[in-house]
C-alpha cells in the first residue's frame, strides 16, 4: 500500500491511501477550497457517517447527507452542494464500476480512456481529470499506456504544478507558490 501524505494528517491521509473512493472523493472537493483541507474531507465522512461505502453514501437521505458534510467543521466551503456532488459521484461508481471506484483507473486501457473516464464524473471537467490521472500515475503506479499526453503538463516531474506533486509538507508548498505564479500570472 502507498502511504500519501495529502491531507498533511496521518489518519485522513491513511484513509485515502486505504480507500479509492475516498481519494476520488478527495480530488472531487479540490475545488475553491485549501487542497489539504479539501483531502482530509472523506475522513470527516467517514468519522460521521460511518462508511465511505458508495452504494451506501449513494443511498444516503440527501438533506441528512448535506447537514453531515455541513456540519461545522464542514467537509467543504460549499459542504451542501458538494454532498450533493459526493452523491452523485458515488452513483457512478455503483451503477457503472460496481461499487468500486478502484476500478475506473484499474480497468481503464489507455491514458486517454482513464480521462474520459474521470471527466465524465460528476464535478469533474478536463483539467482535474488530467490532475487525477497525473496523481494516479506519479503516487499509485497506475500507468496505462499514454498517461502522459492524457495528464498534459501535470505529467512532467518535479513540475510541482498540482496534488498529483504533493508527497510532504515541502512539496505542497511548492505547489502553492507554482499557483500563487500562475494566478499573478494570468492577472499580469
Amino acid at each position: 500500500m502507498v502511504s500519501l501524505t495529502i491531507a498533511q494528517d496521518p489518519a485522513a491521509d491513511l484513509v485515502l491511501s486505504q480507500d479509492p473512493f475516498a481519494l476520488l472523493v478527495g480530488m472531487l472537493l479540490d475545488q475553491q477550497f485549501p487542497m489539504e483541507r479539501a483531502f482530509a474531507g472523506p475522513a470527516k465522512i467517514k468519522d460521521r457517517f460511518g462508511t465511505l461505502d458508495p452504494a451506501t453514501i449513494a443511498a444516503a437521505e440527501p438533506v441528512a447527507f448535506a447537514d453531515l458534510c455541513a456540519t461545522p467543521p464542514a467537509v467543504h466551503r460549499y459542504g451542501r452542494s458538494m454532498a450533493a456532488r459526493i452523491q452523485a459521484v458515488a452513483a457512478v461508481v455503483v451503477d457503472s464500476y460496481g461499487g468500486d471506484a478502484a476500478a475506473i483507473w484499474t480497468t481503464a486501457s489507455t491514458g486517454r480512456e482513464l480521462h474520459t473516464r474521470l471527466k465524465a464524473l460528476p464535478g469533474f471537467g478536463d483539467q482535474k481529470a488530467r490532475i487525477f490521472t497525473a496523481l494516479l500515475a506519479k503516487q499509485l503506479g497506475v500507468r496505462p499506456d499514454g498517461w502522459e499526453q492524457a495528464a498534459g503538463a501535470y505529467a512532467e516531474p518535479g513540475s510541482f504544478r498540482s496534488v498529483a506533486d504533493v508527497v510532504d509538507a515541502e512539496s505542497l508548498q511548492k505547489v502553492r507558490d507554482f499557483k500563487k505564479a500562475a494566478k499573478a500570472a494570468a492577472k499580469a
